[in-house]
């Protein structure tokens, strides 16, 4: 079957993963505030009930389109109606990297943004090697929980936000492993915040709001 083409309002679709069905969810600002950027979103650790639904997840599509930037989220192998199982970061990678495929070729000439949220912000990176990124968002990236060792940080503008009141990844951990990267992140240090950010939300939404790099992608309707 022919892959869907990118849908002009938000909603639910399903895309081609390598390992079957992926359940995906489109976000799209008014038409008349669309810039010409299209992100993806990678959500928390499966097995410890990650999904596209993650309240964190969403904060982050929501801010995107604020920003006039469609984004689209999806669930990673074995979540929800995504076929496969779980592959410690390997196969979601590959998840991730497909989902980015499709929506740079349904986008043509759009900025890539590539997000993700702790285990998803993990799998981003894996995935920036391969795709022509433009800017980067990461929410509290799993920093010594998963192998950062070849991993490199984002040769691309990039976005940090990070809770210092983390109670599953250490803070200074993350910072220590910022503060080694080239170029280095805009960091946004969120007190008395917790990983999953709770009560936080709104703050993180105008974290991101105001933390990307400026200026933005151009409108679509702009010459």
């Amino acid at each position: 079957m022919p892959a869907p083409t990118f849908p002009t309002q938000s909603g639910a679709l399903t895309l081609d993963g390598p390992a079957g069905a992926l359940e995906a969810l489109v976000e799209c600002p008014p038409p008349e505030r669309e810039r010409r950027a299209v992100a993806v979103v990678g959500h928390p650790h499966p097995p410890d009930g990650g999904t596209l639904h993650n309240k964190v997840v969403s904060t982050i599509a929501r801010a995107l389109a604020e920003l006039g930037i469609a984004s689209v989220r999806f669930n990673f192998r074995g979540v929800g109606a995504s076929a496969g199982q779980y592959d410690e970061g390997r196969g979601e990678t590959l998840d991730y990297l497909a989902v980015a495929q499709w929506a740079a070729a349904q986008r043509p000439g759009d900025a890539l943004w590539l997000c993700g949220f702790s285990f998803g912000a993990w799998v981003a990176l894996r995935a920036a090697r391969q795709l022509p990124v433009q800017q980067m968002v990461l929410v509290a990236p799993p920093v010594g929980f998963r192998d950062f060792v070849g991993v490199p940080p984002p040769s691309c503008p990039w976005l940090l936000v990070q809770g210092e009141a983390d109670d599953v990844v250490a803070p200074q951990a993350v910072y220590d492993w910022a503060a080694a990267a080239t170029p280095p992140p805009t960091l946004v240090r969120m007190a008395e915040t917790g990983h999953f950010f709770h009560g936080r939300l709104v703050d993180l939404r105008g974290a991101i709001r105001n933390g990307v790099a400026k200026p933005l992608p151009p409108f679509r309707g702009t010459a």
